[in-house]
């Protein structure tokens, strides 16, 4: 199905299942335990051997030499690969570093080695005995350091072009009688998420299949088969369930290669599981931020002038974090600037992990927004209004398809008791705690990709839907079901959802909030074209209707289930809507904290999440994506921190000891609320992405709201007690 006009009414207009609050199908399994992860398929052999992975442990240079025999000897083992018998490999197209190191080390952490052996401690035993000799290289393990001299990064098709520019920006800054010219700085962050990397390989012959947690299967044949130089038939990937992935899980990594090596060596089905120190330095992690905001602006609050400069760094052949692309969008000014620069870093490689650029980007321009309102004397949401745009403000006669950004502020101003802000800060005492309130925009991109979908009725009178789309926790099960039972007509309990299966047609996959849209647009492309099959199968002519799982037309009215064995394989691909209009969703964050007068110990009390994202398929999903987003956001604010030592060049606090993210105890009451909207430009299901937009300016909230109660504006993240102590107001 080709969608290059606006969607009309259709199917899922009837609202009968999509768009209700309808708890997780796969809820009972994730409960109950019974949910078969990647590391848990026992049926796949009565006894696999496990691997253990041998990671760097320079973060540049060679291996001198690697001695294997005390590791060969030990209990257990049967097998360990290195690159000198691993055989010949490539890389994968969305790998940056090798997999597979060695002689030559990229990073710390990379794969060097994996011992195979009977059980999971013999296997660890024996890699402690790999004895590995290095020669260690100089290596850029410091942004900072880095940042004079990085070249301007280069334009990719997710990413957008390294530098922009409308108007004459510096001259227009030059005369604003108001300006802001600041610098704020992110680190680096680690997924962090419960499930770890892991994978169970096994070989029939020459062909593979793989057991792993994988958010783009698509992807994961295309280079898993490429790295191995196999052909993608003789590959099969399998990630049915996978316990998160926030962008860490997009692409090939370390556990699945040395699997299926290790599977190969072993002549058994191998699994293996990352361990915690390698998922931070091994897998991707979000790189961190430099970036330069300047702001000019009239006396009556209308920007005229912005910029937005920001350096990020990565391995040679990476890329950056696009931390400015929000600002290319979110508010008027008719003169701009914006640029990504990108240096080369020694450290593990840099990529996506949830919201990659705008989560970024939006705690440096959600914050200067914050300074810009205090400057001018306006009160920070009326400051947003007045800079309102319903157009691209680089490309004017490019509109958005939908943007109601002011009624989410407007909207959650009330609801939050926004009128009750002391717009002078640290003026509300609570007992010892200093309180204030913050805010920030929230802004996410809608992106169109193309996603099949196979459906079929079978014996039992059931919609089966097939699809490799994957769940990564966001409900994907529940969403494609309900999309299949409205569209054909059936109830919920009557339709069977299959994923995460390379065997199934290729989908979109779960990343950049993609996947709820796209994925049920390519089902709702396969049952609409079922619907037509069955139609002229039994006759009810172009006007059918499907219902209470019966099909009319003509005069006629049959069970759906009569017309078993019928199979239509479809999806969705979409024209040029994209770009003849802006696709994007939006937002408005509230928040409440409070600051201990005496430590700077900050205590969030509550948020609030006003979001505008077209139809929302599943409120209680949805719901659940928004406030996990919020949640991590916290963490962005107040705690997540890779901390680098620039002398070796790793992540030192490489485990969820000493990487901090928020508890249950750190986060307090979160509300979420979805306007109610459709977005015919869209899709067919009128509905755009949620699962980032929910993190996109969260943490700037929580820094305005901080500097709201205390006076101290903090510009370098996590704001840590640290960094507010010294300017908190005279307790005494």
């Amino acid at each position: 199905m080709r969608f290059d006009q606006p969607a009309t009414t259709n199917p899922i207009d009837q609202g009968k299942v999509v768009g209700w609050p309808t708890p997780r199908i796969d809820g009972k399994l994730k409960t109950t335990g019974t949910a078969p992860y990647a590391y848990e398929h026992h049926d796949v052999s009565p006894r696999p051997a496990v691997g253990f992975v041998v990671g760097a442990g320079i973060a540049k240079g060679r291996v001198a030499g690697m001695d294997l025999k005390a590791a060969r000897a030990a209990p257990g083992v049967i097998a360990i690969v290195t690159a000198q018998n691993a055989g010949k490999l490539a890389k994968g197209s969305k790998n940056t570093a090798r997999l597979l190191g060695g002689p030559e080390v990229e990073h710390y952490h990379q794969a060097l080695a994996v011992v195979v052996a009977e059980t999971f401690e013999q296997a660890r035993a024996a890699a402690a005995l790999v004895d590995i000799r290095y020669e260690a290289a100089p290596g850029r393990f410091d942004l900072a350091a880095q940042k004079p001299g990085a070249p301007m990064a280069k334009s990719d098709g997710m990413g957008g072009k390294g530098e922009t520019r409308h108007g004459d920006f510096e001259a227009a800054f030059a005369k604003a009688p108001v300006q802001l010219d600041a610098t704020y700085t992110t680190p680096d962050q680690g997924h962090a998420m419960m499930e770890p990397h892991a994978t169970i390989a096994w070989w029939e012959g020459r062909k593979l299949t793989v057991w792993t947690s994988n958010q783009m299967i698509g992807w994961a044949v295309g280079d898993l088969a490429r790295t191995l130089g196999i052909a993608k038939e003789d590959v099969h990937v399998k990630s049915p369930y996978i316990g998160g992935g926030f962008g860490g899980k997009l692409f090939l990594r370390a556990d699945v290669l040395l699997a299926a090596l290790g599977a190969r060596a072993a002549k058994r089905p191998v699994k293996i599981a990352l361990q915690r120190p390698l998922i931070f330095n091994n897998t991707t992690h979000r790189p961190a931020t430099i970036q330069r905001i300047r702001l000019g602006a009239g006396r009556d609050g209308r920007i005229t002038s912005v910029a937005h400069e920001s350096w990020s760094g990565d391995l040679p052949g990476g890329g950056p974090e696009t931390a400015v692309n929000q600002t290319r969008l979110l508010y008027a000014g008719e003169h701009r600037y914006t640029a990504m620069r990108l240096a080369t870093l020694d450290l593990p490689e840099g990529n996506a992990m949830r919201a990659p650029g705008e989560a970024s980007g939006m705690m440096a321009l959600e914050v200067a927004m914050d300074e810009m309102a205090e400057k001018l004397g306006l009160d920070p949401v009326e400051f947003r209004i007045r800079n309102d745009t319903q157009v691209d403000p680089e490309k004017p006669l490019r509109p958005f398809s939908q943007r109601r950004f002011v009624e989410c502020l407007k909207q959650g101003a009330e609801r939050f008791g926004w009128n009750k802000r002391s717009a002078k800060p640290a003026q509300v005492r609570d007992g010892r705690w200093l309180v204030g309130l913050g805010m920030a925009a929230a802004f996410r991109n809608n992106i169109a990709m193309k996603s099949k979908a196979r459906v079929r009725l079978d014996g039992e009178g059931r919609v089966v839907v097939e699809t490799d789309m994957t769940d990564i926790g966001t409900g994907s099960y529940t969403i494609i079901a309900q999309t299949a039972a409205e569209v054909m007509g059936v109830a919920l309990e009557r339709v069977l959802v299959r994923l995460g299966d390379s065997e199934f047609p290729v989908s979109c996959g779960s990343g950049g909030q993609w996947g709820g849209n796209n994925s049920c647009a390519g089902v709702y492309a396969a049952c609409m074209k079922l619907r037509a099959m069955v139609a002229e199968k039994g006759g009810f002519g172009g006007d059918a209707t499907f219902a209470n799982g019966e099909v009319r037309g003509g005069g006629k009215t049959a069970p759906l289930e009569s017309f078993s064995g019928l199979v239509a394989e479809d999806g969705i691909e979409y024209g040029d809507l994209d770009k003849r209009y802006q696709q994007s969703t939006f937002g408005g964050h509230f928040v409440e904290v409070a600051v201990d007068a005496f430590t700077g110990e900050v205590r969030v009390r509550r948020m609030l999440a006003v979001c505008s994202a077209g139809r929302i398929l599943n409120p209680i999903s949805a719901r659940s994506q928004v406030i996990g987003a919020m949640t991590m956001g916290v963490g962005a604010a107040l705690m997540e921190e890779l901390h680098v030592d620039t002398r070796r060049g790793f992540f030192v606090n490489h485990d969820l000891a000493g990487y901090e993210v928020p508890s249950h105890a750190d986060i307090p009451h979160q509300e979420v609320v979805f306007l109610d909207e459709v977005d015919p430009i869209s899709s067919p299901m009128k509905a755009k992405g949620v699962g980032e937009l929910g993190i996109c300016g969260v943490a700037a909230a929580v820094a305005n709201a901080i500097y709201n109660a205390t006076g101290v504006r903090v510009r370098d993240y996590p704001i840590t007690l640290d960094k507010l102590l010294a300017g908190l107001p005279a307790v005494a």
